[in-house]
């Protein structure tokens, strides 16, 4: 595709008249209806309807528009972080996280991705849908994640694995009374477990299944932070990474009861595919 001849058809659907959009290209009419008809017939569709003076995008318009805009609005935030970059000598990295993952890990990432020098961190919380939209989209320069999305040949990312944290049973020490034993505890209180679209809840089903026992459960939490909480307010016993309840456990407020054979948490970072380029995303995920 002629990316000259996109922008200029970019241009008439924005302004909605080829007299207009002559002008602000400095071009005549004639050889901008040229431009925008090699493009038509490079893609195999019409892009415009002729409505008395004005263009009508047809659907097929409709979707080329959607894909000129995310292209060149790219391209401007590409200039502007560049000039941004030059004239400061640092370096903004973009991270988006899941509103769903551990702010402990996602701590612990950023404070070291902050040790190396001449780095700004922006970051941007979102469902998986939005970050993936802006990694590919490349707003965002990496995406932190508890469970890799499905992919294919044709997926515009890779995903790199940063680590892999056991999955624990915690409680209160006034639940648990000291005791350790796993098949007992599952069957004798009350458990917090995540939904079913967690990175992890597969291996804890199999779990429950190779003990074939029917735990009681309290609820059902994709959030993190919430599953946190509701340990803590004693709900029932919760399934989950210690990390997550880090600070309570060197308090005492929270006591890991045992570990969950075969059960674990895997967080990654989707990237683009040769974004590895990048000298600073290399550094960070190798």
């Amino acid at each position: 595709m002629n990316y000259n001849h996109l922008r200029y058809f970019w241009v008439v659907a924005r302004e909605g008249r080829l007299t207009a959009a002559a002008e602000k290209l400095n071009l005549s009419q004639s050889a901008l209806s040229a431009q925008v008809r090699a493009l038509e017939e490079r893609i195999g569709h019409d892009l415009f309807e002729r409505r008395g003076r004005g263009l009508i995008l047809t659907k097929a318009g409709e979707l080329a528009l959607s894909y000129a805009e995310v292209i060149f609005s790219t391209g401007e935030e590409l200039q502007a972080r560049l000039r941004q970059e030059g004239a400061t000598g640092r370096q903004t990295v973009r991270v988006g996280a899941l509103t769903t993952l551990s702010r402990n890990f996602q701590l612990q990432f950023f404070r070291k991705l902050l040790s190396f020098d001449h780095i700004d961190l922006v970051v941007r919380s979102g469902g998986l849908a939005e970050l993936i939209g802006g990694l590919e989209t490349y707003r965002l320069d990496l995406i932190l994640v508890n469970q890799v999305p499905l992919r294919d040949s044709a997926t515009a990312w890779t995903a790199h694995v940063l680590d892999e944290q056991s999955v624990s049973l915690v409680g209160t020490p006034s639940r648990l009374n000291g005791r350790k034993d796993l098949k007992a505890l599952l069957t004798s209180e009350p458990v917090v477990i995540p939904t079913a679209n967690s990175g992890y809840r597969n291996g804890v089903d199999i779990l429950f299944q190779r003990l074939d026992v029917h735990p009681s459960i309290a609820a059902e939490v994709d959030d993190m932070a919430m599953l946190r909480l509701l340990a803590r307010e004693d709900i029932g016993l919760a399934i989950l990474p210690p990390i997550i309840v880090t600070d309570e456990l060197e308090t005492g407020e929270l006591v890991e009861a045992a570990t969950l054979s075969g059960v674990t948490e895997t967080f990654s970072a989707l990237v683009m595919k040769g974004a590895l380029q990048s000298s600073i995303l290399e550094r960070i995920l190798h």
